[in-house]
């Protein structure tokens, strides 16, 4: 079976401040409050998913840097104003109702990594704004340290890099990154052990994945984020994972880059959940 063409986004055709911003929000449950979330976010909107297992959303923001960074601080808002985290339950791990707020810097066709300097000016601008104005403390993460260790460390001995020295109220704390192309994806196992989910978690770490077993409800995950996708992508975790247990589904979270969805067989796409429409050049394309 042909691949089909990938969407015609060409080098020319795409700005030199290209960015994107990964929002978590502690809420994936009550779709009216979804609605008002993804509706701060402005014209940059690319995505949206949301897990009520988790009780998450990642709202994916794509776009030139200054709307972009202007669509991050309307959700913000949006979020410290609409979300209790002291009324939150889920199975993911978080410090904030605003939870993660990551900045990657794009360029280029197919899109790959682009100025980290970008990126991270990015994040300074947000994590300042957000501790002045929304009166949250931020942890950083990006090349100093990972956000597991701020997840670990957060009020553990680590103290916030900006604003109060103890959570908002209702908020929280925020983690505020800047990062490389990422992948977030979810396997579901047919069998809710989650001892085994765990076991197979472990055994995919490595410095290209992370990964965790969950329990969600009456079924288990293997919960990934896959940091160098274009060596360890979809279908390589799938087959490890399927190796040593059957899998009931795959989870894509958010949109995927044209070059890794193309490295797995479009025959498999449907069973990884992968799709052209999916794709980060798609997103681009179909807004311009």
């Amino acid at each position: 079976m042909e691949r089909p063409p990938c969407a015609p986004v060409r080098p020319a055709d795409l700005p030199d401040d290209l960015l994107e911003c990964v929002v978590n929000v502690s809420e994936g449950r009550d779709g009216s409050i979804i609605a008002r979330l993804a509706a701060s976010c402005g014209p940059t909107l690319a995505d949206v998913h949301t897990d009520p297992g988790h009780n998450r959303s990642v709202f994916t923001l794509l776009g030139r840097t200054a709307p972009v960074e202007k669509g991050a601080r309307g959700l913000a808002v949006a979020v410290v104003g609409a979300l209790d985290l002291r009324l939150h339950s889920g199975a993911h791990p978080r410090i904030g109702a605003l939870d993660v707020v990551p900045f990657v810097a794009l360029e280029g066709w197919p899109l790959r990594n682009g100025s980290p300097g970008r990126a991270r000016a990015a994040r300074g601008a947000f994590a300042s704004w957000a501790a002045a104005e929304l009166a949250l403390p931020v942890f950083l993460y990006g090349p100093e340290r990972s956000l597991p260790e701020v997840r670990r460390g957060a009020w553990q001995g680590l103290p916030p890099d900006a604003g109060p020295q103890r959570g908002h109220p209702t908020a929280g704390a925020v983690a505020v990154g800047c990062r490389r192309l990422l992948v977030a994806y979810n396997l579901w196992l047919a069998d809710a052990d989650l001892s085994l989910a765990r076991r197979l978690a472990a055994g995919l770490r490595s410095p290209a994945v992370r990964a965790l077993g969950l329990q969600l409800g009456s079924s288990v995950q293997v919960s990934c984020n896959l940091l160098e996708p274009l060596e360890v992508g979809p279908a390589e975790v799938w087959d490890a994972v399927s190796a040593a247990a059957p899998v009931a589904r795959a989870e894509l979270v958010g949109l995927v880059p044209w070059a890794v969805l193309a490295r797995a067989p479009a025959e498999r796409w449907h069973e990884l959940d992968l799709a052209p429409e999916r794709s980060l050049e798609h997103a681009l394309w179909s807004r311009q």
